[in-house]
């Protein structure tokens, strides 16, 4: 049986651009798409946290060290710069890949700098 599981996540990076005109997808600072584990033309899931918005699309590059998170396309209708996101990926694992399985989660701060990786989210607590 394979599960379906977040692979990776980047945590509350906020939008710089939205381009309608681009050519569609997701432009990711390179630092970002590396450390989050992200390919170029990857499938993503973005939640937008800011209005509520979920919408699939692909990653693409931007230049690295930018801080760049840019909704490119028709998608560039659904999130503003100044947004904040959520951007997922998930993967299919076997019961003996989920022995080793561990996230990848990336955190920002308001300028889309790293500022802590994890491997899982702390408990909820009451």
């Amino acid at each position: 049986m394979l599960r379906r599981m977040l692979k990776s996540k980047l945590h509350r990076v906020t939008v710089t651009h939205s381009e309608l005109e681009y050519e569609g997808s997701c432009a990711i600072d390179i630092n970002l798409l590396k450390e989050a584990n992200i390919n170029e033309y990857e499938q993503i899931a973005i939640y937008n946290i800011t209005n509520g918005e979920r919408f699939t699309t692909y990653a693409i590059s931007a230049e690295q060290g930018s801080g760049i998170i840019s909704i490119n396309g028709a998608a560039a209708h659904k999130a503003n710069p100044g947004d904040m996101l959520i951007i997922a990926t998930y993967a299919d694992y076997n019961e003996i890949e989920l022995e080793k399985y561990a996230p990848s989660l990336v955190y920002v701060d308001s300028e889309n700098n790293i500022t802590i990786t994890k491997n899982s989210i702390d408990i909820q607590a009451a």
